[in-house]
């Protein structure tokens, strides 16, 4: 096997408001909002948004400072556990990021 899929998944959390016929999907962390013609429709559309643009920061390799930007850092496994029950049904959207890992141009990752 030459190529292994790894996809990450990130809990954004997101807000959907009714604005005249459309429905209005954000996730105010990062400020990407889109729109839809059904809740749902403006749902898929926000996991597409979000999707597109982690991928193009990680492309272009400012995925470390957007994130440091829009104030996220790393959470221990204590603060987790803490906030598990937080997390209202609906208010939070799945985003799944795919990666191609090609294992004949792999090399040590971990560099000493």
């Amino acid at each position: 096997m030459k190529e292994i899929r790894v996809t990450f998944k990130l809990h954004m959390p997101m807000e959907i408001k009714k604005k005249g016929k459309w429905f209005i999907a954000n996730c105010p962390i990062v400020d990407v909002c889109t729109q839809g013609t059904t809740e749902a429709q403006a749902k898929k559309n926000l996991a597409d948004a979000l999707m597109l643009f982690f991928m193009s920061c990680y492309e272009r390799g400012t995925l470390d400072a957007v994130l440091r930007s829009c104030g996220f850092y790393p959470a221990s496994s204590d603060d987790e556990a803490a906030d598990s029950g937080s997390h209202e049904a609906g208010k939070y959207i799945d985003v799944p990021l795919p990666f191609m890992i090609d294992k004949t141009k792999q090399t040590s990752c971990h560099h000493a």
